[in-house]
């Protein structure tokens, strides 16, 4: 009988989700790659002809925490309604539910470059994650009206990476509450002056 071969895209998978639950729980440098092959159940061989570089697997697993994370923040800041000042604090959802998680061990980006060195492509693709996010949240406070809409998205950003320091730290999850009220706060004065509100 023949032995059951593995599609290459389920292996793929496999390999990232497990580097996904191992990354995030030890951060990349504390896994190394024989774990991720013999907790994934591949081959050596697979896992290389996939990742020939154990970088090309943190760049990957990166990758899906910011189709999750950021995914998460747009969502939220959806579900808050048409208004871009409401998106702006509603994004803010996503924390919470981020803080609440078992095995909740913050931003999976800060981690991450926290541990790898500046210049390489590890370190650049966790700037990168920041860049945009925080370009986002640029757009929303221009289409808000605020008069200096990279501060007050320099000030939200650092806001929730902030929450997601302190949803580790405490381990509370009024933190991210905390952080909503604050981030109303932001942006209300950062808009008084633009709507008389």
């Amino acid at each position: 009988m023949p032995a059951h071969r593995t599609p290459a895209g389920s292996a793929r998978d496999r390999i990232l989700e497990t580097a996904f639950r191992l990354f995030y729980a030890h951060g990349p440098r504390g896994v190394g790659v024989d774990t991720v092959i013999a907790e994934s159940g591949v081959a050596k061989a697979t896992l290389y002809k996939h990742f020939p570089r154990k970088d090309d697997l943190v760049l990957a697993y990166l990758d899906r925490v910011d189709q999750t994370w950021f995914g998460a923040l747009r969502a939220a800041a959806r579900d808050a309604g048409d208004e871009p000042r409401d998106q702006l604090v509603g994004m803010f959802d996503a924390l919470a539910g981020a803080c609440r998680r078992d095995g909740y061990h913050g931003c999976a980006f800060i981690n991450t470059a926290a541990e790898s060195p500046a210049g390489g492509a590890v370190h650049a693709r966790t700037v990168e994650h920041k860049t945009v996010v925080r370009a986002w949240v640029t757009e929303l406070a221009r289409q808000a009206g605020a008069d200096d809409p990279e501060l007050l998205a320099r000030q939200l950003t650092l806001l929730l990476d902030g929450g997601l320091a302190g949803g580790v730290l405490d381990g509370d999850p009024v933190i991210a509450d905390a952080a909503r009220r604050s981030a109303r706060t932001l942006v209300d004065a950062a808009l008084t002056g633009a709507d008389g509100r």
